[in-house]
Formats: structure tokens, sequence, C-alpha cells
């Protein structure tokens, strides 16, 4: 007897754990830390927009409710991917000129 073949796989990345610091993705068989230090974009998003991830290629994630593609090597290494947003970029500046003014 043979068996049918197999269909596509329906394990997919899952949010196990989220906390003040972050959440935790299993993935597979690996388990990966988030830090809303590193991936700051998450930091003020609900606890179901963060639940809501698709894993579409082995490469990257991406939460459709944020609208946030992440590669996860950089999940993986992020002293390897240094992201900093403009945003932040700008508060930063406005911060050390108003340090400065005073």
């Amino acid at each position: 007897m043979k068996s049918a073949t197999l269909g596509k796989s329906t394990s997919g990345a899952e949010v196990t754990n989220i906390s003040g610091h972050g959440f935790w993705l299993l993935m597979a068989n690996e388990e990966l830390c988030v830090s809303f230090k590193e991936f700051p974009w998450f930091k003020d998003a609900s606890v179901s927009e963060i639940l809501n991830v698709e894993w579409p290629q082995p490469h990257h994630l991406y939460w459709p409710g944020l609208d946030v593609d992440v590669a996860v090597e950089s999940i993986r290494h992020p002293e390897k991917f240094p992201l900093i947003s403009k945003e932040m970029s700008q508060t930063r500046r406005s911060r050390r000129h108003a340090k400065v003014r005073r």
C-alpha cells in the first residue's frame, strides 16, 4: 500500500510568549526572541497584531496587521542588522539638540 502524497505543511511560526521586553517565536524546532529594543515597531502593537504572524518563506516572516516583514536571520543575529528607523533617528537628533540648548 502506498501513502498519499503529503500536502503543504500546516506548521507555521507561532508566538509562544509576550512580555514587556519582547516576544518569542517558535519556528519548526527553533525558538527565537524578538526584542522590542531591537525591533521597536512591535512595542506598541496589540497582542492580536503580534500573534498574527505568517511564515511565507523559510527566510522571512510577515505580520499583515502591521505590514511588517522581518528576515529570520535578523532575529537570530540582530547585531548584524542595525535597524534604526528614520523616525527614531529624528527623535534622537531632537533630544540631542534639546540637551544642547539647555
